[in-house]
């Protein structure tokens, strides 16, 4: 779990609820994370004789959060026993891969004291461990941890005079906790040089007189040489560790405000929200295109894998928020990703890592001795009705075309094809939760909105019979839909129908997404008596036994689950997919005070910073899964988004009456 994530395109660091760096992904957001989560870049404080580091000392007060306007952090750490506060500004320099921390030490003691701030730091570089090298750099007057290509060169300053005290040494590594426990008795061994499994400590060290403060700045540049390394830190010392942090902070103060729009019937706080979610989703994509579902490496701990990759759902629906938002430039490099990764047949495969190669997957090619695509369909048909909703703001006709034959044409083709020939619903491929097998609501309703997205861009074009083809197939889906899909008895739509040796098989789990996908796609309209039905079912099911709020995906759903008394976690998506259907229901704005309750859900269940989860406990609201969760704050945005548009709407009609 990350409290704040930091990022430029190319340098990403997360840190944890410590304000400790647990992540650093360097050259690709996502992807090499050098820290991993499994090792810690410490932060200790040595005073009248005694040592606390954060992981140790359960006496520091400590809070992480996000400013309003800025990609950067606003921490503060009080000890009140040693009499210490810190108050940290950190953020990724936007122009290069440079990481910086301005840190505020103030002596809250009533006398004269020696304070020493030591940084330790344990790197996997390159996800491995071992092979490393660390050294003290005299030269530079830094400290070097480098392995082939990937080099992390670390200065710092207090009161504008160099760290005075260094120690390089070995980390859990035949008993060895770590270098950091040379700081112990608040003298480094200096040690110059260290290599294997090796870690560093810097110490800067003070004389403050009583309520004093001094100024820290600690940086950290990231290069693939050590000549380069070495360059950017001349480039941070001339033009000074705070001038950078000035430049990024405008730079963010600038972005925000490029993306703002009046947020009409909004609290302050769910404005500030809005604007930090939209931070978060920037700091997700990297500069090649693709956009992460998570950079919490704690994933990794309690699983097999984590959420650092590209999943062209999760990645769809945050450019839609991007462009929705106004940042068509951004979302434009996803489409790029896209068109470069698409099969040749036309699909997407599961998830990708963000330098455009394949990612890891449970999806198999073969089931019962037979062979079968191992792809979720409803990606590729949501990227498609992403880069309409692209056109539809950017309305960049070049990009389009640039874009048609290697990606419009090949997916949708694709989606033409896919089809079960006796229902004329998408083949089966598995569900947008990556469990089941078979044709779900969901994603048949995203491959109609595809169809209906590629027909328009083929319009556009004047490409007539393949907009002609795309239409007709997709009202032979919606057909299909309608058909075989609702489920009369239980008001609402099947889950997924997949065939058998012995006939079809109907799964009748009440499953969310699949009257979402009917409204959000308009298989139906949204005011239709069996789309309000078949969400009443949704909501009485998958909100019982949840006293914290909020919507399971589906029933009995087993992921992270914590009680048994519901049907599974409550998700910040799912939650806020019924704000969607409650917004464009909406006619007068008591009819939108449900949907300002939501927001305030989602506001009291995301950290002071502002990061969100992807699910929460269903008993206490606490945040469980991959956190931040991109996917999330994509949600909010384009929900605050549709909200705002609906208030406009209801006061233009309210004037007119």
């Amino acid at each position: 779990m990350r409290s704040i994530v930091l990022s430029n395109g190319e340098l990403c660091v997360a840190l944890d609820a410590l304000g400790l760096v647990r992540d650093i992904y360097y050259p690709y957001v996502g992807l090499e994370d050098h820290v991993r989560g499994n090792y810690i870049h410490r932060i200790g404080v040595w005073v009248d004789g005694q040592m606390s580091w954060f992981t140790e000392d359960s006496r520091w007060k400590i809070e992480v959060a996000c400013e309003d306007a800025a990609l950067s952090s606003a921490i503060t750490a009080k000890h009140d026993v040693l009499g210490v506060e810190l108050t940290f500004k950190d953020i990724v320099y936007n122009e290069k891969p440079v990481f910086l921390r301005r840190i505020s030490v103030k002596n809250l003691g009533s006398k004269n004291r020696v304070i020493k701030l030591y940084f330790g730091h344990q790197f996997e570089i390159y996800k491995s461990h071992g092979s490393d090298t660390a050294y003290f750099d005299p030269l530079s007057h830094s400290v070097i941890h480098y392995k082939g290509r990937r080099v992390f060169l670390i200065g710092a300053t207090l009161d504008g005079t160099p760290f005075e005290d260094y120690a390089t040494g070995r980390s859990n590594f035949q008993g060895k906790e770590g270098s950091h426990r040379d700081a112990d008795d608040g003298v480094l061994s200096k040690n110059p040089i260290e290599h294997g499994p090796a870690d560093s400590v810097i110490g800067l060290y003070g004389s403050y007189a009583p309520q004093q403060s001094k100024t820290a700045y600690y940086w950290l540049a990231a290069a693939q040489s050590i000549q380069e390394a070495e360059e950017l830190n001349d480039y941070i010392v001339k033009k000074t560790p705070e001038h950078l942090i000035k430049t990024a902070t405008a730079f963010w103060n600038a972005w925000v405000n490029a993306n703002k729009c009046e947020l009409t019937g909004l609290s302050p706080e769910q404005a500030g929200l809005y604007a930090k979610s939209l931070m978060y989703i920037r700091a997700a994509v990297d500069k090649g295109g693709g956009i992460l579902a998570s950079s919490d490496s704690d994933m990794l701990q309690y699983g097999l894998d984590t959420y650092s990759y590209v999943w062209p759902r999760d990645a769809a629906y945050t450019a839609l928020a991007l462009d929705s938002a106004g940042d068509t430039n951004v979302a434009k490099r996803f489409f790029e990703f896209c068109r470069d990764t698409i099969t040749p047949e036309g699909y997407f495969m599961h998830k990708y890592l963000p330098d455009r190669s394949l990612g890891s997957s449970w999806h198999p090619w073969i089931a019962n001795g037979k062979f079968q695509l191992p792809i979720q369909e409803d990606e590729t048909a949501l990227v498609l009705y992403a880069l309409y909703r692209h056109y539809e703001k950017s309305h960049d006709l070049e990009f389009l075309e640039e874009m048609y034959n290697p990606l419009v044409e090949k997916a949708a083709n694709f989606l033409v094809r896919y089809r079960d020939a006796v229902t004329g619903l998408p083949d089966k491929s598995y569900d947008l939760w990556e469990r089941k097998r078979g044709t779900s609501t969901f994603t048949s309703a995203a491959v109609y909105g595809a169809l209906i997205a590629a027909a328009e861009l083929s319009k556009i074009l004047g490409k007539d019979t393949h907009e002609e083809k795309y239409r007709r197939t997709a009202e032979e889906v919606r057909a299909g839909i309608l058909e075989h899909l609702w489920d009369a008895e239980k008001s609402t739509f099947v889950n997924m129908i997949s065939a058998s040796q012995s006939g079809d098989v109907v799964d009748r789990t009440i499953d969310i997404s699949g009257a979402y996908g009917v409204f959000a796609f308009g298989v139906m309209k949204h005011d239709d008596p069996k789309l309000a039905r078949a969400f009443e079912t949704c909501i009485r099911t998958l909100s019982a036994g949840i006293p914290s709020g909020g919507l399971a995906r589906f029933e009995e759903d087993d992921y992270y689950r914590i009680s048994k008394d519901a049907p599974g976690n409550p998700w910040v998506v799912t939650t806020l997919w019924y704000a969607e259907f409650l917004i464009a229901n909406a006619r007068t704005a008591h009819d939108l005070d449900r949907v300002r309750d939501i927001f305030n859900w989602v506001l009291k269940h995301a950290q002071k910073s502002g990061v969100l989860s992807e699910q929460l406990d269903p008993r206490t609201g606490n945040q469980v899964g991959a956190t931040p969760l991109t996917w999330s704050h994509a949600a909010y945005v384009l929900t605050v988004l549709k909200y705002i548009e609906k208030v406009r709407e209801i006061g233009v009609h309210s004037r007119g009456e």
